[in-house]
């Protein structure tokens, strides 16, 4: 790596974001912390003279090619050297009643998003033998239920990385996804209140036939052992200084445990994540009952 690294972070004044702009401004890189609000700009510029805020909105195509063009000139012909995707949203709920507008919104960050900003500062890395970390999550590997938007949002971001990862490989782009587990961020929290802001779908009837998976979901969320973010950003930094970075880095135990299930026959699977959620057989015969009345 040169002296003079630079890279771009996207969502810069979340949980990870924070804790990864300071540890990359502490080992000497010069880091572009791409944040929405101007209070975030205002955050993240006390974190250090080397850390320069950009405002970036990634799902507004001007927002994009406005910060593309600021780190172009601030970087110069010594290009970026890194670029983390690390923006990101959990819509959650069951996929009847989630509103189409929240599955929408999901997909413009988790993965549209993360696209716009890589096609926007390409050619910056590209001159500058950069590597892309677009960070992920183990549900994009196995899908949850009562978890199906941002699950099947993280899966489009494996497809995206693993492409990318080929078509820039002999363009000396390095591309790889780190797979965190739960972290003690205010992501779930904010997740929760988009749930209580959005509502759901669908009639009454159909509503109370979710109701306990919701509340089970709920109380699984509240409950979980949640990691410090300091793993991630040790791999995601690992992961930018690699002169060969793996594919996908999975962090946390319950992500490899995740991970794990994908080695169980099918059916086994279901039945275990479906029990985790609360979806055991015959639990629901009730609601169901009433759902099925004209």
């Amino acid at each position: 790596m040169p002296e003079n690294r630079s890279v771009l972070i996207t969502g810069a004044s979340g949980g990870v974001g924070t804790a990864l702009t300071r540890a990359l401004h502490e080992a000497g890189w010069r880091v572009f912390a791409g944040v929405r609000s101007a209070s975030a700009v205002a955050a993240v510029a006390r974190l250090g003279a080397g850390v320069e805020p950009v405002e970036l909105d990634i799902t507004d195509e001007a927002s994009v090619v406005a910060a593309a063009r600021r780190i172009a000139d601030a970087v110069g012909g010594g290009g970026l050297h890194g670029l983390v995707n690390n923006a990101g949203i959990i819509v959650q709920g069951p996929l009847e009643l989630v509103p189409i507008t929240a599955v929408r919104r999901q997909f413009e960050v988790n993965v549209l998003g993360q696209l716009a900003v890589t096609q926007a500062v390409l050619p910056l890395l590209r001159r500058g033998r950069g590597t892309i970390v677009n960070v992920g999550a183990a549900t994009g590997r196995v899908a949850v239920p009562m978890l199906g938007p941002i699950s099947a949002s993280k899966a489009a971001l494996e497809s995206l990385t693993d492409a990318l990862r080929m078509e820039l490989k002999h363009q000396g782009v390095r591309v790889t996804i780190v797979e965190p587990g739960a972290m003690a961020t205010a992501i779930f929290d904010k997740a929760a209140a988009s749930a209580a802001s959005d509502g759901y779908a669908g009639t009454a009837a159909t509503r109370q036939l979710y109701a306990r998976p919701i509340e089970a979901v709920g109380r699984l969320t509240a409950n979980q052992k949640t990691a410090p973010v300091d793993g991630v950003v040790r791999t995601i930094t690992q992961a930018l200084t690699s002169g060969a970075p793996r594919a996908r880095y999975v962090v946390g135990r319950d992500a490899g445990q995740l991970v794990m299930l994908r080695r169980f026959p099918q059916s086994l699977r279901d039945r275990l994540l479906m029990n985790t959620v609360g979806l055991k057989p015959g639990a629901f015969a009730d609601d169901l009952a009433s759902a099925r009345q004209p």
